[in-house]
């Protein structure tokens, strides 16, 4: 087997444990640029998809015969047409490596960089001024977490290091679920009421795309603050400028976008109250080693002749 592994741009993969156990039984070759025309994946029998950065069209995809496998790292399948997949019986192989605990540090960080106001204190310092406004801790503080999968279970656990209150919101959260991961299930209204920082840990679907909309926004306390480390859409972006620019809630700390990377003078770019991080939950150490691990796993289950977990098309 000859396998790819696309757009390792932090020359990540080399050196993993996954990928030693690949090279035993396959041809390996890493690109950690982008592979440009399509003829350089010819002959490959299999892909490993760094997340979402290359988009596997129909017209890519038939532009690659030897194409049996794509090993998908990540949970989420947006960038590759199932269908044409589907057509040509290239499987796509779940890779996803286990959830992201780096995401709910990520998403921890974000709450004290905006509420301590760490970057704009950082250039004060650095332009020799010594402002010292009071700031906020998160002792005391509650939480509300929005989406309550292993993301934001990890988040509930580190918050109560803090000695946080933390309510949790799920479409099929129930109590008994909540308790067990020391919060409490609320209604999301309520749960936006009552919160001081609301974080962000739902999955990107139909059903949850501006589900934090303009309405919500309004119910949240002026002194909150929001997070949101999962995907830019579930949040309403002109609602939440407008409440961010209005003083309507504190501020805001955000590393995903309608658009990415976020388009120059962007009015998010413009707002004091607002920490931004260019959707770096994901890309970490411990993730790329995850990823290669569930990468290995999937591929040489496949080589194995093992009915391997796979994304499949829905008709």
């Amino acid at each position: 087997m000859r396998v790819a592994i696309l757009d390792d741009t932090h020359c990540a993969y080399d050196g993993t444990t996954g990928v030693r156990r690949l090279r035993e039984r396959a041809e390996v070759k890493i690109f950690t640029q982008p592979f440009g025309d399509p003829a350089a994946l010819r002959g490959f029998d299999a892909v490993v998809a760094n997340r979402e950065r290359t988009k596997f069209t129909r017209a890519l995809l038939e532009q690659l015969p030897d194409l049996r496998v794509i090993a998908q790292t990540g949970n989420h399948v947006y960038h590759i047409d199932l269908a044409a997949a589907e057509e040509r019986k290239v499987i796509i192989a779940k890779a996803a490596g286990g959830f992201s605990r780096s995401a709910a540090e990520l998403a921890i960080g974000l709450m004290i960089a905006v509420m301590r106001q760490i970057p704009a204190l950082d250039r004060e310092v650095k332009l020799g001024r010594w402002a010292t406004p009071m700031t906020f801790v998160l002792r005391g503080k509650t939480l509300g977490i929005v989406g309550f999968g292993h993301v934001g279970r990890y988040v509930a656990k580190i918050a109560k290091a803090f000695e946080m209150n933390v309510l949790a919101w799920g479409p099929r959260l129930t109590q008994e679920a909540a308790a067990a991961a020391g919060s409490e299930s609320r209604e999301l209204d309520d749960l936006l009421r009552c919160s001081d920082i609301v974080s962000m840990h739902a999955t990107l679907s139909a059903e949850s795309r501006g589900l934090i909309d303009a309405r919500r926004l309004g119910l949240m306390k002026p002194t909150a603050y929001l997070i949101n480390t999962a995907r830019g859409p579930i949040v309403d972006e002109p609602a939440l400028c407008a409440a961010l620019a209005n003083g309507r809630i504190a501020g805001a700390g955000l590393d995903v976008f309608d658009a990415e990377p976020l388009p120059p003078a962007h009015p998010l770019t413009e707002l004091p109250n607002v920490v931004l991080t260019p959707h770096i939950g994901w890309p970490t150490d411990e993730m790329y080693r995850q990823f290669a691990d569930a990468a290995a796993d999937a591929l040489l289950g496949y080589l194995d002749g093992k009915d391997v977990a796979r994304f499949v098309a829905r008709h």
